[in-house]
């Protein structure tokens, strides 16, 4: 595949990466972690850039809202280390001037990662904060939680907890199998596949599947088999980046990349011109943006593949347009927002 890298703008402590769609247009979008804004560049030639909001930042998340035209929700102050007590989630809503309307519809502390999951035409909420209190960046002594509730519209939204005691409440992927989706959430516990009600008025379904300290997960079937692979990133913002697959019902790890340094922080499976992949990130050591792939002239074989060194990506998101693929990157550690290009040979 061909790989061309077209830099977007200078971003200090980009980190949240998604696309939408408005007016039939896709819209990127990309926010810092830290004070500051969320920026949107419109296709097809994404050249030109406005801003979302200007402030407050502390953008961990970013989700579209199905069945809307460009209607999202978004984490905002969730700022620094430990200070994240003002955490929330916001309703966005572009308006025909080109502005946007941006509503509170939930305070949540600590609330990192979230989503929707859309079930006969429910949306239901999952949400995941990293920990209940903090003290210090070090305690972890008041665990994270699963925050969910149905999503009704842009007024206030009503959570409960399903699940506590997650420590170090990091990951968080979406699955979908068969057109049934459910949430993958990853901490020190372990791996847990969360589903939503399947029906209205019942439960929500908790299982683990992995029991070992992770930090990030994601899935994809890399190698054709029809079986799901797993790659992850063990453990907390950890020092390896690892694919497991299920052989005779337990998990194998079939791959771990060379590299082994802190702050691995991108896993993400995707399909770049064709191809399964897992993409790869880390924000310490090469800083490396990578791609891993299943080498087929030998079973169980892979192998990863730089994309771009020194870039130390937050965060990926991958847009698969007609003709060519799109890979969205927060490269936090170089304080830029990038689009690679993905073509076939």
């Amino acid at each position: 595949m061909k790989i061309e890298k077209r830099f977007l703008t200078e971003f200090n402590r980009c980190y949240a990466a998604n696309h939408l769609s408005v007016d039939a247009r896709t819209r990127i979008l990309l926010a810092t972690e830290g004070e500051g804004a969320c920026k949107a560049w419109t296709g097809p030639d994404y050249s030109e850039s406005h801003n979302v909001w200007e402030g407050p930042g502390g953008t961990m998340s970013i989700v579209p809202i199905p069945g809307t035209n460009g209607e999202f929700l978004a984490v905002q102050k969730f700022f620094k280390m430990f200070q994240w007590e003002e955490a929330k989630v916001v309703h966005v809503k572009p308006r025909a001037d080109g502005g946007y309307d941006v509503t509170d519809i939930l305070a949540l502390p600590y609330i990192h990662r979230f989503d929707l999951l859309t079930v006969g035409g429910r949306h239901y909420f999952i949400g995941c904060t990293l920990a209940t209190k903090k003290e210090s960046k070090e305690d972890w002594s008041n665990p994270g939680k699963i925050w969910v509730g149905e999503y009704t519209g842009p007024g206030p939204l009503q959570v409960r907890a399903l699940k506590e005691g997650l420590t170090q409440n990091h990951g968080y992927d979406r699955l979908t199998v068969d057109g049934r989706m459910s949430g993958l959430v990853t901490c020190r516990e372990g791996a847990f596949e969360v589903t939503p009600p399947q029906t209205p008025g019942a439960d929500w379904q908790v299982e683990q599947f992995m029991d070992w300290p992770i930090s990030d997960i994601s899935t994809i079937d890399i190698d054709g088999d029809g079986e799901l692979e797993f790659a992850t990133i063990e453990p907390f913002h950890g020092e390896y980046f690892r694919v497991y697959k299920k052989i005779d019902g337990k998990f194998v790890r079939i791959f771990e990349h060379p590299e082994v340094t802190e702050f691995y922080h991108v896993v993400v499976g995707a399909t770049l011109a064709g191809t399964p992949v897992f993409i790869g990130g880390c924000r310490r050591g090469k800083q490396q943006l990578f791609y891993v792939k299943a080498n087929q002239a030998a079973p169980l074989a892979l192998e990863a593949v730089v994309i771009e060194e020194g870039v130390g990506p937050s965060n990926v998101h991958v847009i698969n347009e007609a003709g060519r693929d799109i890979i969205v990157a927060a490269n936090r550690e170089k304080g830029e927002a990038a689009l690679y290009f993905i073509t076939p040979d």
